[in-house]
C-alpha cells in the first residue's frame, strides 16, 4: 500500500511566550503543500525500513515512521511486522514538516491497511505524541495553529487559484539555533483575522518572528525573499525556522536565476 505524504508551510509564526516546559507557545497557519514523499509498507516477517531520494541524516532507526510504529504497537499488538520504504522528495531541514508528514502518514496507512478502527481524533492523538505538528497531517487541511503548535482549529482558507514557487538554498538553519535569536511577544491582531487581508496585504501584516536573526545571519535566505518579491510574488515568506522560502504568485512562472544556486520547485495548489 503505497501514500504520498505532502510538506505543509506555515502562513504567520508569531512566538507568543514562553512556557515553563521550556518550549514556546506560538500562533501559525499550517497550508498543506503539494510537494510529495512517497511513502510504501508491505507486511513482511520482521520490522524494516529503506529508503530513497533525498538522504535522510541520521540512524535509519530513529526514522519519526518507526517511532511511530512502537507507539501503535504497544496498543494493537495484533499489528504485524512491516517494511516500510520511504521515497524522500521534500526538502529537509526546511521548515516543510516533511517527517512530521511521514509519521502521520504512516498512522493513517497502518489504520487503513489493517483496519485499527481509529477515527481522526484518535490518530491525532498518536501523532501528537511524535511532534508538535504532526496532528495537522491527519485531516492534511489548512489550520491555526497555537500553542506549541499541536493545537489546531479548521481554517477556511483557499489558495488553489494561486501558484507557489518554493525556494530551497543550500543553507542548513537548525531548529535550536533560531529559536535563540526570536524574542517572544504578545500579537496585536490574531492570524485568522489578518489573513482576511487581501493577499496583496499580508506583506504588510503577516510576519514570520524567525526572519530577522534568521535573516541577519544568512543573508542569502533574505535575498531569496526579496528576489520572489521583485518576480512579483503577492506574498513571500520564509517557511517554519527556514531555510526555505516561498512565494505566492497569481499566474505561473520559472525563476532560472534562482535556480542557478537553490532548488527550485513549482506548485500548483
Amino acid at each position: 500500500m503505497i501514500l504520498f505524504p505532502n510538506a505543509k508551510i506555515n502562513i504567520g509564526l508569531n512566538i507568543v511566550s514562553k512556557r515553563p516546559d521550556g518550549y514556546h507557545n506560538l500562533e501559525s497557519i499550517f497550508y498543506p503543500l503539494a510537494i510529495k514523499d512517497a511513502l510504501e509498507v508491505i507486511e513482511a516477517d520482521e520490522l524494516k525500513f529503506s529508503s530513497s531520494g533525498i538522504n535522510i541524516p541520521g540512524n535509519a532507526e530513529d526514522n519519526l515512521c518507526l517511532k511511530a510504529y512502537h507507539l501503535l504497537k504497544k496498543d494493537f499488538i495484533e499489528l504485524p511486522p512491516v517494511s516500510i520504504h520511504l521515497h524522500k522528495h521534500i526538502p529537509i531541514g526546511a521548515g516543510l514538516g516533511g517527517g512530521s508528514s511521514d509519521a502521520s502518514y504512516f498512522i493513517r496507512l497502518l489504520n487503513q491497511k489493517f483496519g485499527l478502527g481509529m477515527e481522526n481524533s484518535q490518530m491525532e492523538s498518536y501523532a501528537s505524541k511524535i511532534g508538535s505538528d504532526c496532528a495537522f497531517f491527519i485531516q492534511n487541511k489548512p489550520a491555526y495553529a497555537i500553542e506549541k503548535g499541536d493545537q489546531l482549529s479548521p481554517l477556511d482558507l483557499d489558495l488553489s487559484n494561486y501558484f507557489f514557487v518554493l525556494v530551497m538554498p543550500d543553507v542548513q538553519v537548525s531548529t535550536a539555533e533560531a529559536y535563540q535569536g526570536v524574542r517572544a511577544s504578545p500579537v496585536s491582531a490574531p492570524l485568522t483575522e489578518l489573513i482576511k487581508l487581501p493577499i496583496e496585504d499580508w506583506k504588510l501584516h503577516v510576519k514570520n518572528d524567525f526572519e530577522p536573526s534568521v535573516f541577519s545571519k544568512y543573508p542569502a535566505i533574505a535575498r531569496i525573499k526579496a528576489e520572489l518579491y521583485g518576480a512579483g510574488a503577492l506574498y513571500a515568506s520564509m517557511s517554519g525556522s527556514g531555510s526555505s522560502v516561498y512565494g505566492i504568485f497569481k499566474e505561473a512562472l520559472k525563476l532560472p536565476q534562482l535556480e542557478k544556486e537553490n532548488k527550485v520547485y513549482y506548485v500548483i495548489d
